[in-house]
C-alpha cells in the first residue's frame, strides 16, 4: 500500500487516538495460525473498506492484510466497542486543542404532525 493512501486514510493523529483503543489480539490457544499482523495495516484496511463501499473480498493485496483478517479485525473490534470509543476519543481531542467550535451545531430533526387516522 502507498505510504500516501495509508496517511490520508489513518494519519499519524487519528492512529494515536486509536492505537490505545484497540483490543490486544491474542493468539489461538492451540496454537498454530499465521503470524501477526501490523495492527495500522489492519486497521487502516478496514477503514478504507468502511469509507469506500469496497466489498471484504475485494480488499487489494496492497494493504497486506487478507480480507478474512481484516473482516475478522472488523468483527472483533465491532464487538469490543472500539468505533463508539473511538466516535467519543475524536471529537474530546479536537475540542481539547481547540479545534472545534462547540457553539455550532447540526440537529438533525423532523417533527410532522400525523394526519387523522394516520398510522
Amino acid at each position: 500500500m502507498s505510504a500516501d493512501l495509508s496517511q490520508r486514510l489513518v494519519p499519524d493523529g487519528l492512529w494515536e487516538l486509536a492505537a490505545p483503543l484497540l483490543p490486544k489480539f491474542t493468539s489461538r490457544p492451540q496454537g498454530g495460525g499465521t503470524a501477526p499482523v501490523d495492527e495500522r495495516a489492519a486497521f487502516t484496511a478496514v477503514v478504507y473498506v468502511l469509507t469506500s463501499g469496497c466489498a471484504w473480498r475485494h480488499l487489494p493485496e496492497t494493504f497486506g492484510v487478507s480480507p478474512a483478517t481484516a473482516h475478522r479485525r472488523f468483527t472483533l473490534w465491532t464487538e469490543a466497542g472500539l468505533w463508539r470509543r473511538l466516535h467519543r476519543a475524536v471529537p474530546d481531542e479536537l475540542g481539547a486543542r481547540g479545534e472545534v467550535d462547540w457553539a455550532a451545531a447540526i440537529v438533525d430533526a423532523a417533527s410532522v404532525r400525523a394526519k387523522k387516522g394516520a398510522r
